[in-house]
C-alpha cells in the first residue's frame, strides 16, 4: 500500500497527483516549482530565488515524511535553459552535504508549468 503526503508548507499540486507518495521505505516527491505556498504566487525573480523556493517545498514535504535533503537518493531537475547551470547549482549545493548528495540529472526542456524556470522532484529513503 502508499501512504499520501501533504502538507500546507508547500504547495498544494495544480493536477491530478499528490505532492508525495511513500511506498515501502522510499518517500517519491513530485516535481515542485517555486509556487510560494503562503501566496499561491510564482517566485521569478531570479533563477537563483526560483531555485531556492523549490528547494524549500522540496524541504518541507521532506519534513512533513520526518525526512531531510540527508535522506535523499535521487534527484531530477529540469529547466528552460541550461544557462543557468552554474547559478542553480549554487543555491541546490547549499542543501546537500557534498560527500553525501544524491544523484542527479539537470535536462533542459522546452517548456515546465505555468512556464516556470526550474521544476525538481526527488527520490528518498527511510533507513
Amino acid at each position: 500500500m502508499k501512504k499520501i503526503i501533504k502538507t500546507p508548507k508547500a504547495p498544494m499540486p495544480i493536477g491530478p497527483y499528490n505532492q508525495a507518495v511513500i511506498h515501502q521505505q522510499t518517500l517519491y516527491i513530485s516535481g515542485q516549482i517555486a509556487i510560494d505556498p503562503a501566496t499561491g504566487e510564482l517566485v521569478t525573480e531570479s533563477i537563483e530565488a526560483e531555485t531556492r523556493r523549490v528547494m524549500e517545498n522540496l524541504k518541507a514535504i521532506l519534513e512533513e515524511a520526518g525526512l531531510s535533503f540527508e535522506h535523499v537518493l535521487k534527484a531530477s531537475v529540469f529547466v528552460k535553459d541550461m544557462h543557468h547551470f552554474s547559478r542553480i547549482n549554487g543555491v541546490y549545493a547549499t542543501y546537500f552535504n557534498e560527500a553525501t548528495a544524491p544523484a542527479r540529472e539537470l535536462v533542459e526542456v522546452a517548456n515546465l508549468p505555468r512556464f516556470v524556470n526550474i521544476e525538481i522532484s526527488i527520490i528518498a529513503a527511510f533507513e
